[in-house]
């Protein structure tokens, strides 16, 4: 399954996010911070999805609300 999700409250735009029998198979980012995004794809690369979630979910960025793992967690759970 690929996931295309439109963030909302980051410096990133999108997730793309390919998935296969609840294993994350590839993780990429556009825009935001670079090299932190591409360390978070590389971490959760082979992670179960509910792993994921229950890691990342509720992570704030500064003052916001939300952030890009918290939005990673959100398109993940909205796939499910």
């Amino acid at each position: 399954m690929t996931i295309n999700y439109t963030t909302k409250g980051t410096c990133s735009r999108q997730i793309n996010i390919e998935v296969e029998y609840g294993i994350i198979k590839s993780c990429e980012f556009i825009g935001g911070c670079n090299g932190n995004l591409k360390g978070i794809s590389k971490l959760v690369t082979g992670m179960k999805v509910e792993d994921v979630i229950a890691r990342l979910e509720n992570t704030t960025c500064g003052p916001r609300s939300t952030s890009c793992p918290d939005q990673l967690a959100q398109a993940l759970k909205q796939a499910l």
